[in-house]
């Protein structure tokens, strides 16, 4: 069990949560696909395509070479959209694609972290206008995620300005930490992939959850926590425990994924649960 009171007279710590398959169960840059198809933004194939992408990712198979090929993918297919346009889908589906997804243990994990004092940072490969609005959602106090260049039109160009992913993300969190006042040696942080091991190494208590084989084989000879997050459920059935609004989601970096963000079909059946009040 974590500390429920941080001692206030120490340096400020956080909690460092990667999102897709840490926090909710799928991918949240690929999941969006259907309510893009259906605003018009992507074509059946594109569906189709980002659909096997989620399969892959979902497998635990993407190494890091078809992780790069399909963010070059999705940087050229979102080329275009209407930035508003994308974050009105996203603001518009939010609540029935990702809020069924969000894993019960994470929930109560970033509860925890709260109720300790601690802040709660969202850290995603995924794009902004994806992952701000989910971080608000879970009540994150910040957000860093990957951001694409918008032209003067109010259209994505197709290019990537800022990307969260593998030493970039322990970059963010230092400039975090430096910013913030954060100790790191006292902070947290939690992910799926071995492709976060920076992240990871940069604070003093990381935590595998739902690890990959490559960060399950680090995390067993380091002897850092293995957790297994196995329950999807619905935000709203969890009120009793959660009854405080989300704070709102500040933003430390962001977006290919929102535009890019893609394929909410159903290779990962979901199960919910209900928690009586």
């Amino acid at each position: 069990m974590l500390r429920l009171v941080e001692n206030h007279s120490l340096p400020r710590t956080a909690a460092f949560f990667d999102l897709d398959k840490t926090v909710i169960a799928k991918s949240s840059t690929l999941t969006f696909s259907k309510s893009f198809y259906q605003g018009g933004l992507i074509n059946r194939r594109a569906v189709l395509r980002t659909a096997y992408a989620q399969f892959v990712f979902l497998a635990g198979d993407a190494d890091h070479d078809q992780i790069e090929r399909m963010r070059e993918y999705l940087s050229a297919l979102c080329r275009g959209w209407n930035v508003q346009q994308v974050k009105e889908i996203v603001a518009e589906t939010l609540h029935d694609i990702i809020d069924p997804i969000i894993y019960d243990e994470a929930a109560s994990l970033i509860e925890e972290h709260h109720t300790a004092g601690r802040d709660v940072v969202i850290v995603s490969t995924s794009g902004a206008e994806v992952v701000e609005p989910i971080g608000e959602l879970l009540g994150a106090d910040r957000v860093v995620a990957t951001r694409m260049i918008v032209g003067d039109d109010g259209c994505y160009t197709g290019e990537v300005e800022y990307y969260a992913y593998g030493p970039t993300k322990a970059e963010a969190i230092r400039e975090l930490a430096e910013s913030e006042g954060y100790d790191l040696s006292r902070c947290y942080a939690y992910s799926d992939s071995a492709t976060d091991l920076p992240m990871l190494e940069a604070v003093g208590h990381p935590h595998a959850v739902n690890p990959d084989r490559a960060l399950r084989r680090e995390a067993l000879a380091r002897g850092w926590p293995i957790l297994d997050f196995h329950r999807p459920v619905r935000l709203k059935q969890r009120l009793p425990r959660i009854s405080v609004p989300p704070r709102p989601a500040l933003v430390a970096a962001a977006a290919i994924g929102a535009a890019a963000a893609t394929a909410g079909l159903v290779w990962y059946a979901t199960r919910r649960r209900s928690v009586s009040a």
